[in-house]
């Protein structure tokens, strides 16, 4: 079982290279992890930018731009068009954003005409979280793209979650519904909906995954404090391998919490589209987007 996230490098590095495809990859820390994942053996990388700047800044970080495919383009908004393209086409395997805004890139993804996203399907975002305070790996949902997940949304989340968890050998991933508290309180949209999930959960309409609900954060994470709740019954409070969380805005708070309050490390990937594709915040370290980049390459098909 996969316990950190050198671990996914590691193993995405014996399954081959793939090819990707970067979206605007002007800037010098996606450069950097591409550069870093080209060394590691993880991908054969295709660059939509401006060559005179690509080059311009591999120059400057002492990378060999010559490792990299470029397809010179100065509208990123074409870029995110080309690469899309390429990924349907079945031209690349993986696609990955690069300086290019959030909004664009997902517009880039959620194109019908582009065919990259299936009609009716769940767009969702899934990281896995490194801590060193915290003993072993988190795979969350979801802190970048749906607002406010309805009923459906969170079966689909699910789904998604335990994808992710199977990269990384658990086969049967214990996951926690958080909550403000976790009595059931019936006026709370959070509260009464992780009760649901984890009922379906107990009758096997969730697939082959443990699902508990509702649960808060410390009770979820921390044994000690579910004990002293007197929580009782639970095989995932105290030991959960995935975290539901109610809305963006909860999610994002965490992941933002542990990996700069906590210094942790990240690797994410949209999921719900035809191939894995990376999705990190332009302020994001070169080495969490290597981890992305590895983590969307091991689930590549």
């Amino acid at each position: 079982m996969i316990q950190h996230l050198t671990e996914i490098v590691e193993e995405a590095r014996k399954r081959g290279r793939k090819r990707l495809a970067v979206a605007y990859g002007q800037d010098s820390h996606t450069l950097a992890a591409v550069y870093d994942a080209y060394k590691e053996g993880l991908v054969e990388p295709t660059l939509y930018g401006e060559r005179a700047v690509i080059e311009e800044i591999c120059k400057a970080e002492g990378i060999d731009a010559g490792v990299f495919k470029i397809v010179d383009e100065k509208s990123d908004v074409k870029c995110v068009a080309l690469a899309v393209a390429a990924v349907v086409a079945g031209e690349a395997d993986v696609l990955m954003k690069g300086l290019v805004s959030t909004d664009k890139y997902m517009r880039g993804i959620l194109n019908k005409e582009a065919g990259l996203f299936p009609p009716k399907g769940v767009l969702s975002h899934v990281s896995i979280v490194e801590m060193p305070c915290y003993p072993k790996l988190l795979v969350v949902s979801d802190v970048a793209v749906i607002p406010l997940p309805d009923f459906k949304q969170k079966q689909k989340q699910i789904g998604y979650l335990a994808q992710t968890a199977r990269l990384l050998g658990i086969q049967t991933p214990k996951i926690a519904c958080i909550a403000p508290s976790e009595q059931l309180l019936p006026n709370v949209i959070s509260s009464t909906e992780g009760a649901l999930l984890a009922k379906m959960a107990d009758r096997g309409q969730l697939g082959d995954v443990i699902v508990d609900g509702p649960l808060s954060l410390d009770v979820a994470l921390y044994k000690e404090v579910a004990e002293h709740k007197k929580v009782k019954g639970s095989s995932v409070a105290g030991d959960p391998d995935c975290l539901l969380f109610p809305n963006l805005e909860s999610a994002n708070v965490f992941f933002k919490a542990a990996s700069h309050l906590c210094k942790g490390e990240l690797a994410a990937m949209v999921m719900g589209t035809k191939v894995p594709c990376v999705l990190t915040s332009r302020g994001d370290t070169s080495k969490t987007k290597l981890y992305s980049i590895a983590l969307a390459c091991l689930a590549a098909k």
